[in-house]
């Protein structure tokens, strides 16, 4: 059995394939991007609150097709049906980003529907764009008969932040397509708290309460004589008898239309934003993990960007699996589960597929140079990786703040080596601290410093702190291998880091079936 609470960084089909078993999952849900037609950016706050000048490269949700990845689904999907179908899609509506993004679909659904129990089910969150693709593609996949629901999330219930668009309607809702892996999946039907006007239905009172008259319908006379003994029978004008429901035990079943939670578009919602584009608030997951698993269960997410399936699945007490492919995404869900739960890395939970060794670092940096910075940068508590607006050469690639004093927060840039370093990379950096005004500096390099590059590091001198007086050097140096092993920067102050959003810190527990707080 896979291992659970547990992140995995890398290509989720390739994930899949080595690490999760066959009917192991019990729930999966997937929000997997499309359709912006532009680079994701991940938008920091300055400490002013106002958006940053710098917006960081998340991923790039920009589908370009490809013939070998093509060719390689369709001789190696054990599914001929959905062979056919996907060659259908590509001869019908030809080799663009929309193909492409089905292609790259349609593995990662057959690896979906073989993980998951035949108890399980599986939720993918769509733009409308695609959503009729997909149920297609799913319906092959999971049989039509399994198809359970199509449910629209209004993303905007008070129909004042839909997005405005020329010459249509505007766009303010996302498709849920539901599945089930058979027809002994797991379901618990949710409710809600009734609106005004169902309570105005409620116009009859006793010494009970108030109550309305609903018919017999097929209650047995035993249950009907039950219920005249309990005093719960109305009897109208004309001598007809009604069942009464009290109005202190009705509740509203939640349909297939979800309006009652809001997007990030409201101020309340807009409370819990992190920053990340796909991120989908957490009451949404909330609901889906409730509905469609019970306490103890593993939930999946595959595309999990800042990870509000997982802290969802924390928050209810399942055990949860996320992947994703970028460094920057791992770094955030490793941040919002130690601010809400208090979760340590390689205690409370693991995370697979990104370097522990020296020689994995150097791996990842001759592979992928971005990514390496990003994760190098994701080993400094709440630093955030930094990128030019203009998209030029700084000579930053990190940058956090931090709070010791009641004046303004302070900076502190980092910048990551990961080839060659001498002497005149560190002077070159003591220029970038003067220019940024920076406190503090941080030079993380894979390579081992230099004598000189540790004198000229020493000559920046000290900083003080205002509580204390602790001296901390304003130019440090620290290589991969010394973070791996635990020797951090020193940073005043780590529990005021600034860089990274805060999320709200959970420390109760949800009933499983009124979802209100013990």
């Amino acid at each position: 059995m896979q291992p659970t609470n547990t992140l995995y960084y890398g290509d989720n089909l390739e994930v899949l394939r080595k690490h999760l078993a066959d009917e192991s999952i019990d729930l999966i849900y997937l929000d997997p991007p499309f359709n912006s037609n532009r680079d994701y950016n991940l938008l920091f706050k300055e400490q002013t609150g106002e958006p940053a000048q710098a917006q960081i490269k998340a991923f790039t949700d920009t589908w370009q097709w490809s013939e070998r990845a093509y060719t390689e689904f369709c001789e190696t999907c054990p599914m001929p049906q959905l062979v056919s179908l996907v060659q259908g899609f590509v001869n019908t509506l030809g080799r663009n980003d929309l193909t492409a993004y089905l292609v790259m679909m349609a593995p990662r659904l057959v690896e979906l529907h073989r993980v998951l129990k035949p108890t399980g089910s599986l939720y993918l969150h769509c733009d409308p764009t695609a959503s009729h693709y997909l149920k297609v593609m799913l319906d092959v996949i999971f049989g039509a008969r399994n198809f359970k629901n199509e449910i629209v999330w209004k993303r905007d219930p008070a129909g004042k932040g839909g997005k405005r668009v020329s010459r249509q309607w505007p766009r303010d809702i996302d498709i849920i397509l539901f599945y089930s892996k058979t027809d002994q999946h797991i379901f618990h039907q949710q409710y809600a708290p009734l609106t005004e006007e169902q309570k105005r239905a409620y116009r009859y009172e006793d010494e009970r309460g108030r109550y309305k008259a609903v018919q017999r319908g097929n209650y047995s006379d035993a249950m009907w004589e039950k219920f005249r003994a309990e005093g719960r029978i109305h009897v109208s004008e004309t001598g007809k008898e009604y069942l009464k429901y009290y109005l202190d035990e009705a509740r509203a079943t939640i349909g297939s239309v979800w309006g009652d939670i809001p997007g990030f578009g409201t101020r309340t919602a807009s409370a819990e934003r992190l920053g990340y584009p796909t991120q989908k608030p957490l009451a949404l997951l909330e609901r889906i993990i409730q509905a469609s698993s019970h306490e103890g269960d593993i939930v999946l997410d595959p595309f999990c960007g800042c990870g509000t399936a997982v802290v969802a699945a924390q928050k209810l007490n399942r055990r949860w699996i996320g992947i994703d492919i970028t460094h920057l995404a791992i770094a955030l869900i490793k941040y919002r589960l130690g601010d809400m739960f208090d979760l340590k890395e390689g205690k409370d939970y693991q995370v697979i597929g990104e370097p522990t060794t020296e020689s994995e670092a150097r791996a990842l940096a001759q592979q992928d140079r971005d990514e390496f910075q990003k994760w190098a940068i994701g080993l400094i508590p709440r630093a955030r990786p930094f990128q030019s607006k203009k998209g030029a050469d700084t000579g930053i690639d990190g940058v956090l703040y931090f709070k010791d004093d009641i004046k303004d927060p302070k900076k502190v840039v980092i910048q990551v080596k990961s080839g060659r370093v001498s002497v005149k990379d560190v002077r070159d950096f003591r220029g970038v601290m003067k220019r940024e005004q920076a406190t503090l500096g941080l030079f993380l390099t894979l390579k081992p410093p230099t004598k000189p590059m540790v004198r000229e590091a020493e000559q920046v001198g000290d900083y003080i702190t205002p509580l204390g007086n602790r001296r901390i050097p304003r130019l440090q140096i620290r290589t991969v291998g010394e973070l791996l092993h635990g020797k951090g920067f020193e940073i005043p102050s780590a529990a005021l880091l600034m860089g990274v959003a805060h999320a709200e810190r959970v420390a109760r527990k949800v009933d499983q079936a009124t979802l209100e707080w013990e």
